[in-house]
């Protein structure tokens, strides 16, 4: 048995990490408890510990149970490699590619929630504790979780390719402090990490791609982070989601564009969404919505265009172009000094002839939008067979495009008592100036 606070998962007596690494790391966390069961030793007591996953491969066929504080679980490499990329190569291909399967200290998640069951019933981690004080400082640091496959959603999609398949990477059930995300790796999983209720979290320089949602911060919570991540949710999911957060900043991530969303929060307040490059290829890039008030979006960089990759080509989110890349529906916000690219296809507008919008001022009143660049482009659009290639060549596409006519801001009827200056000329914004502040962007001549 282990003597100290550092636990090796292919040392340990119990259990076999390559078959369950789950059942190995619950006897871990026994053994933890077991060591430290006072809670008052010469001023400590309970230090926690270290887990340590070597690199290679293990299956999760039992669910890792967190209920003490101060644990870390820590890898030699986070692993992530495209998996969507792979399933998409024509079979016959496999045996050229390098490698098949995300790497480094990996986690191949074998259970799912099953039809009725909660979301927690098919997650790799729950955290969960009750009692006082709340579960503080666990992390997670520098390893991958996979959820190996998705499965058929009934849709004419590939099923490698619903991002659906009841599988949780983490789920933090019960309020947390000071938790942190750094350095890890998350494919291939309908919900990547949900954490509820969590104070002063720390989500940061995670690859958190291909899963269906990548971050949910649900119930409450107050001073968390999410910086420096590379994300990448599912048409149906959300890539950053936020509910009921006070003081949540999230800064300098590069969002990935088949996500429902870039980033969406709901009665979230005095937050702060700043220095972003957002891609999407659908509307409601950013969306603030149920009072979301007080709100600081500053210095982000919003591309809207087309999907270019041919299996995905008939997918969307179910918004029209009307929607808005930014839709508010708060009071009290600053939009301020962000760039936005709207480069589509006039042909495949919807409603057919629609002007697209790019920030649309639906509830609340008070905002503040200021010194907002907007380019607004109509391209023929074009796909590829290569998801590598025919994104690049669509994002470096700059020659060829013609002026889009688009509302840069349209303020409803049922926002009042804004404020716009320099994002847009008087022609690219809708809004009763009676009811508004309202300066344009100068026009040339």
């Amino acid at each position: 048995m282990s003597s100290t606070t550092r636990y090796d998962v292919t040392a340990w007596p119990v259990g076999n990490a390559a078959e369950d690494i789950g059942e190995v790391i619950n006897s871990i966390i026994a053994d933890v408890k077991r060591r430290q069961a006072a809670s008052a030793v010469r001023d400590g007591g309970k230090p926690g510990a270290v887990i340590y996953i070597p690199p290679g491969d293990y299956r999760l066929r039992t669910q890792v149970l967190i209920d003490v504080s101060f644990l870390r679980i820590e890898g030699s490499g986070h692993g992530f490699t495209s998996s969507s990329i792979r399933f998409n190569v024509p079979e016959e291909e496999w045996p050229d590619l390098h490698e098949l399967w995300p790497g480094g200290s990996r986690i191949i998640v074998d259970i799912a929630a099953g039809s009725g069951e909660e979301q927690s019933a098919g997650a790799a981690f729950l955290v969960k504790r009750t009692g006082s004080p709340r579960i503080s400082s666990v992390e997670f640091s520098n390893f991958c979780i996979d959820g190996l496959h998705f499965v058929a959603d009934g849709s004419d999609l590939h099923p490698e390719n619903t991002y659906v398949n009841g599988k949780t990477g983490v789920y933090v059930a019960s309020a947390n402090d000071s938790f942190r995300f750094n350095g890890m790796g998350f494919v291939y999983l309908e919900h990547a990490l949900t954490i509820y209720n969590a104070d002063a979290l720390s989500i940061h320089d995670n690859f958190i791609a291909e899963s269906g949602n990548c971050i949910e911060l649900r119930g409450w919570g107050q001073a968390s982070k999410v910086t420096d991540n590379l994300i990448g949710a599912g048409p149906k999911g959300y890539s950053i989601y936020a509910e009921n957060h006070g003081g949540l900043l999230v800064t300098a991530n590069n969002v990935f564009p088949r996500g429902r969303s870039s980033v969406h929060l709901k009665s979230v307040t005095r937050s702060s969404v700043t220095n972003n490059r957002l891609h999407s290829f659908y509307p409601g890039m950013v969306i603030l919505e149920a009072n979301a008030s007080e709100n600081l979006i500053a210095s982000n960089h919003l591309l809207r265009d087309r999907e270019p990759w041919a299996p995905f080509l008939h997918v969307d989110n179910g918004r029209d172009d009307v929607f808005g890349l930014l839709l508010i529906e708060g009071s009290n916000n600053s939009v301020i000094g962000n760039h936005f690219s709207e480069v589509v296809d006039s042909l495949k507008l919807r409603p057919e002839g629609a002007t697209p919008v790019i920030v649309r001022l639906v509830e609340g009143g008070g905002n503040y939008l200021a010194s907002n660049h907007v380019v607004a482009l109509d391209v023929r659009a074009t796909s590829g067979e290569s998801a590598f290639d025919a994104q690049v060549d669509a994002l470096l596409a700059t020659a060829e495009s013609q002026t889009l006519d688009v509302f840069t801001v349209l303020v409803e009827p049922t926002s009042t008592s804004n404020t716009i200056l320099d994002s847009g000329t008087a022609a690219q914004i809708a809004l009763d100036a009676a009811a508004n502040a309202f300066r344009p962007t100068p026009t040339i001549g």
